[in-house]
């Protein structure tokens, strides 16, 4: 079986793309220094398998300690680099943490790629690269427009670097993978997004509706949109995380145009905070506890993707509808809260 390195391996994303690795026939291991990932996750990853996935505890801004992993598992024939902190707001507030943990854990995979011979190469970006886009969905032309946040600036800086690395090292390829708003959980509910103050819309909301949170605010009613909400993309983790398996696979039977291409991972489809709202109430059967207040600094107007590209080279197909997505999102949400419940009653 073919080795892939997935680090961030214990985060939201990493996880899911680790089950779905496995179920294509993949051996992967992870890296993560649980610093926003949980052993909780990983754990749960080993329950939905049967067995348990090694995660090295290795913070990737030590380059001695990155490149230990390397020499420990020297048949690694790709890496897919999800860990990197990704709160918009954090970053507006402690903008040097996020320049230094997310370029410098990247350049290290890299430096240890190159080093051991690794020429296959998935880099988790984000459609906030593309700012207040012009044109409406957004393809991978797309010019890129001054970030709304430093998170978004290491998302385009971090393309730059692969861009400019694959360029000077022939023979290495990478895909960069522009997520949109990924959301939901497993099927299983043994694994989701894990946030005990989550910023993303999603736990937000199943947060409120189980109590965790009194009421919730939904930034700003007076942007250009259908109701006066954000629009955004939402697209079901699983989904995403398959598209990683494809992205992997196709890289290693060269079945890509180009040695460092882009693909957007989106629905296609643009949904508002609001009517995000009254489709979790719809299938949840509860109304929601929430207040309009202003805009949030860092928030875009709107974005959704042209997904076209990723359908006709990777073969990829979004197979969640939103109502799905909302579904599983709540049985998580659910889920955790029973297995707290049960911890304290022990």
């Amino acid at each position: 079986m073919n080795k892939i390195l997935v680090t961030g391996g214990c985060g939201y994303i990493g996880s899911h793309t680790i089950i779905d690795l496995i179920d294509n026939g993949y051996d992967v291991i992870s890296i993560d220094n649980l610093s926003r990932g949980f052993q909780q996750t990983i754990s749960g990853v080993g329950a939905i398998l049967g067995r348990p996935v090694k995660n090295y505890r290795v913070d990737l801004c030590n380059l001695e300690d990155t490149r230990a992993v390397f020499e420990e598992n020297p048949d690694i024939v790709g890496v897919i680099h999800f860990a990197a902190y990704k709160s918009v707001p954090e970053s507006v507030s402690k903008p040097l943490e996020y320049y230094r943990n997310n370029l410098s854990s990247l350049i290290n995979v890299l430096q240890c790629s190159k080093e051991f011979g690794v020429k296959h190469f998935v880099f988790s970006s984000s459609c906030s690269v593309y700012g207040n886009a012009d044109v409406l969905p957004v393809t991978e032309d797309a010019p890129l427009k001054p970030c709304e946040s430093p998170y978004a600036s290491t998302k385009q800086m971090g393309e730059q670097i692969c861009m400019d690395f694959t360029k000077a090292n022939p023979g290495f390829r990478t895909i960069l993978l522009r997520y949109f708003n990924p959301v939901g959980a497993h099927p299983t509910a043994l694994i989701g997004e894990l946030n005990e103050k989550p910023e993303n819309l999603v736990p937000v909301i199943t947060q409120t509706a189980i109590g965790k949170r009194e009421s919730m605010s939904v930034f700003g009613s007076d942007y250009d949109t259908r109701d006066g909400s954000c629009v955004r993309d939402y697209i079901h983790v699983m989904d995403i995380a398959h598209a990683h398996t494809l992205a992997v696979t196709k890289s290693l039977d060269e079945a890509i145009p180009g040695e460092c291409e882009i693909f957007n991972l989106g629905t296609g489809e643009g949904v508002t905070v609001l009517e995000l709202i009254k489709t979790f109430e719809k299938v949840s059967g509860l109304k929601l506890n929430y207040s309009v207040g202003p805009r949030r600094a860092g928030d875009v107007i709107a974005v959704y993707a042209n997904n076209e590209k990723a359908r006709t080279i990777l073969g990829w197909t979004p197979g969640y509808q939103i109502e799905t997505m909302m579904e599983t999102a709540w049985k998580w949400e659910q889920r955790t809260a029973e297995t707290a419940h049960q911890s304290t009653a022990n």
